[in-house]
């Protein structure tokens, strides 16, 4: 039961940062500002490399390895949150998810550095700096449009309505919640989810943004069990286009 309940967490978190690096991906190119485009370029490259990262440990454990296990199993497989397969939209969206997941994440891996799977709080502990400069660099922009113009104020709070619900999702409770907490290989999604509304309420104080009563908000789950929306099989149909051409090659 415990290795299984490690399991689950490794892939739900693997699957976050490879479906969210690769919508972050999309942005090369097509950023608002040459900054931006490269900035959102690097975090979908080190996303990628956490994924990875994660999938090695899972391979570790039995599981298959990390390219099969990325490119050859269908949506239903998947244990990413619904939020990070959404499409990009607009820079306002991009930005706001942005922001609300790697705070979590930021958090999240800071909890594992304590975890009793002393391979994943070796990670946690290696991961954590590059999360922080992700971390920074989303509040800094949240800050500062979050403050500027009156059409910037706004197209923000649209998008932080929007995506609170699918932000909520991130925090699905585990079925296998008590053996991870029991077990101290992680302290749990209520307690991430905790501080993680008290981070997003201080880095919005400065701002003109408002963040609506999270008791009156209906958290969008199911992507933690492979319930997802239409746009996640697309997405990976993409992005396994030329591994399934020969699986067997090396890259």
């Amino acid at each position: 039961m415990k290795e299984e309940a490690a399991k689950e967490l490794l892939y739900k978190m693997a699957d976050d940062q490879l479906i969210l690096g690769h919508r972050n991906s999309e942005w090369t190119g097509f950023g608002p500002l040459l900054e931006e485009d490269i900035a959102f370029s690097s975090m979908a490259q080190d996303k990628l490399g956490h994924s990875l990262a994660l999938y090695q440990l899972l391979n570790q454990m039995g599981e298959a390895p990390p390219d099969t296990v990325a490119f050859m199993r269908d949506a239903s497989k998947f244990h990413n949150s619904i939020f990070t397969e959404l499409p990009n939209g607009e820079y306002d969206f991009s930005l706001v998810r942005h922001f609300l997941f790697d705070a979590a994440e930021i958090i999240r891996f800071e909890m594992l550095r304590e975890s009793s799977l002393v391979p994943l709080a070796e990670l946690a502990v290696k991961i954590t700096g590059e999360l922080r400069y992700h971390n920074l660099h989303a509040k800094t922009w949240m800050r500062q449009l979050g403050s500027a113009t009156e059409e910037s104020i706004l197209r923000l709070q649209q998008s932080l309505t929007f995506s609170l619900p699918y932000a909520l999702g991130i925090f699905e409770i585990s079925p296998f919640e008590e053996v991870l907490i029991s077990e101290n290989i992680f302290a749990g999604e209520q307690a991430l989810k905790a501080r993680w509304m008290e981070a997003i309420e201080e880095t919005l104080k400065p701002t003109e943004l408002r963040l609506p009563s999270f008791g009156n908000l209906n958290p969008i789950y199911g992507g933690r069990v492979g319930k997802h929306s239409e746009h996640l099989q697309p997405l990976l149909d993409e992005m396994s286009e030329v591994f399934k051409i020969d699986p067997t090659a090396e890259w």
